[in-house]
């Protein structure tokens, strides 16, 4: 035998340790990623706490908090809320490994803007491809597609968090982030917290001051400030107006979708998309922009454009 032959008993020797190196290395990590989620439950469960009064009472006539801020080259808006479904119902639904990303899609679907929406998972990981366009019918070659990055952290028994970004979006904006993240509040409650947010260049700060100063120049968000010439409160506008109106048609969207799923397969599609436009009729200064009849029509085209396409 060679001087640096290995024996049998050598060889398993090495196989063993490289073994328990990999499951030591992969404990802490899980282990890791356990006690960030348990720090990430514990800081919800105290904003939960300190946003009681909020939620009880405010403009929106529902349990929900709604904050946005303007940043030099980003926005961000983050909805905190109380949902009727029990955690074990959201947690299955959007953060699921296998349906979560195609049920992501059929949330997404509901916003206005979002015209199709198509979930594929390759060894890179699991995208969403989704084309934004306009409010009303278009198609899709006149749309602006976005590849959203899709991935669950881990959860826990009381806690999930589904992040999903894109390096680049329409009107030269980038960095968007859509997370979600959830905890439960009694057996049949949820309390989420949902943040949109995204950045821009020069090119994006020129094209929504453009949009801003002709077509969307009379919309407002739900936030209001005091007016400096006159002392009165008003809805505040402007790019934090924009991310605001967005924020809560996504939050919206994922209520419409769980409250859906009691329905039977054949009823949920119809009961989303009544549910969506009837609770964004709610707050027709900030969000009505079609007739419910051309949006659930809009909607039904939609649907079944991406039904085909899949």
């Amino acid at each position: 035998m060679g001087r640096h032959a290995r024996s049998p008993m050598g060889r398993r020797t090495v196989r063993q340790w490289l073994i328990a190196t990999i499951l030591a290395v992969s404990c802490c990590l899980c282990g890791s990623a356990f006690a960030q989620a348990a720090d990430n439950a514990a800081s919800l469960r105290d904003k939960y706490q300190s946003l009681t009064p909020q939620l009880a009472r405010n403009q929106f006539h529902r349990p929900l908090y709604l904050e946005s801020h303007e940043l030099p080259s980003a926005l961000k808006g983050d909805i905190y809320g109380v949902l009727n479904y029990p955690f074990a119902a959201v947690n299955g639904t959007l953060n699921d490994p296998t349906q979560g990303p195609a049920n992501w899609c059929d949330v997404l679907i509901l916003h206005l803007n979002t015209k199709y929406c198509h979930a594929s998972t390759s060894n890179g990981g699991t995208v969403l491809a989704v084309n934004i366009g306009k409010k009303t019918e278009e198609s899709l070659s006149s749309s602006y597609r976005v590849q959203f990055n899709y991935r669950p952290a881990v959860s826990s028994a009381d806690y999930l968090r589904v992040e999903l970004s894109a390096a680049e979006g329409p009107l030269s904006t980038k960095d968007y982030r859509i997370v979600l993240e959830a905890i439960p509040v009694g057996d049949s409650r949820t309390f989420i917290h949902l943040t949109y947010a995204y950045g821009y260049g020069m090119a994006g700060r020129l094209a929504m001051k453009s949009y801003l100063a002709t077509i969307g120049s009379d919309k407002v968000g739900f936030s209001s400030a005091p007016d400096p010439s006159t002392g009165k409160t008003h809805y505040i506008g402007g790019v934090r107006g924009l991310v605001e109106r967005n924020t809560m048609r996504y939050y919206l969207a994922i209520d419409a979708y769980l409250g859906s799923l009691s329905s039977p397969p054949n009823a949920r599609l119809e009961k989303r998309l009544t549910d969506w436009f009837d609770a964004t009729e709610q707050y027709p200064r900030q969000l009505h922009e079609v007739t419910r009849a051309d949006y659930i029509e809009m909607k039904h085209d939609e649907y079944q454009r991406q039904q085909i396409a899949q």
